[in-house]
């Protein structure tokens, strides 16, 4: 196993279990404690762990991006509910923008299964890779810059092709959803080209897992009046549907 392979594996381990330690990953992978060491030294420097008394765990601040090939794997559960409640909402022959987020790719994946005749706008290299084969669909890229890290096209070239059409749907996440903040994202550049895909639709929906409820991230995509719906995955504490009616917005959550 290479090294990135093992790192992206202890990872995801962390992703779940918050804590690692290194006697334990050393029997694990057939390896020396010092070469854990070393991973976590460099996932330490990466800012994805905080290194401890004879392990690790997670750092879960929320202005650090996890690798995507990690977030796609965290909470696969709510994902899929949150992509099953979408797919029952959209009609075949719809226009959608999907952003770049984990949860924009089952939604992509679950949609591909069920529906027919979509156009589908997207800054997510994952999905557009996805949708290569999808009959009588049109998926349209936005172009963009190249992130390192989550396969995403961003930047002032992406908001100036999304400015070009206007859909039925727009379907974001984000990292942060707070009461007094909003919407929020750790990057900059991913929250920009998020809002522009909120302005490009008359239904604009956040599709966000109940983990990041309560929770700031670094820059504003947008507040609760710039959203016509919440998708996710439980059901929000009751200050939160509170919050939604005053704004107007519809809030799904699987039926029990």
């Amino acid at each position: 196993m290479l090294a990135i392979e093992r790192r992206n594996e202890i990872l995801e381990k962390l992703q779940k279990e918050k804590r690692v330690v290194v006697s334990e990953l050393s029997k694990a992978y057939g390896v020396t404690e010092e070469t854990i060491r070393r991973d976590l030294e460099k996932l330490e420097k990466d800012g994805y762990v905080i290194k401890s008394y004879g392990g690790a765990v997670l750092n879960e601040n929320m202005n650090i991006d996890m690798p995507f090939n990690i977030r796609k794997n965290t909470n696969v559960v709510g994902k899929q509910k949150i992509a099953e409640l979408v797919n029952s909402m959209v009609k075949d022959g719809e226009r959608l923008i999907l952003d770049a987020s984990s949860t924009a790719v089952f939604i992509a994946k679950m949609l591909k299964e069920e529906k027919r005749n979509l156009t589908i706008i997207t800054n997510s290299i994952e999905i557009i890779i996805e949708l290569f084969d999808a009959q009588d669909w049109r998926v349209l890229s936005t172009g963009g810059l190249a992130m390192e890290g989550s396969l995403a096209l961003v930047g002032p070239q992406t908001d100036q092709m999304l400015r070009s059409y206007y859909v039925d749907k727009a379907i974001i996440s984000c990292k942060g959803f707070d009461m007094e903040n909003g919407i929020t994202d750790s990057n900059e550049l991913h929250a920009r080209n998020k809002k522009t895909m909120l302005e490009r639709s008359g239904c604009r929906i956040l599709a966000v897992d109940s983990s990041k409820f309560g929770h700031t991230a670094f820059t504003n995509i947008g507040d609760l009046e710039n959203i016509s719906m919440i998708i996710t995955d439980e059901k929000p504490e009751e200050k939160w549907l509170q919050l939604f009616d005053r704004y107007h917005v519809e809030c799904v959550w699987p039926e029990e």
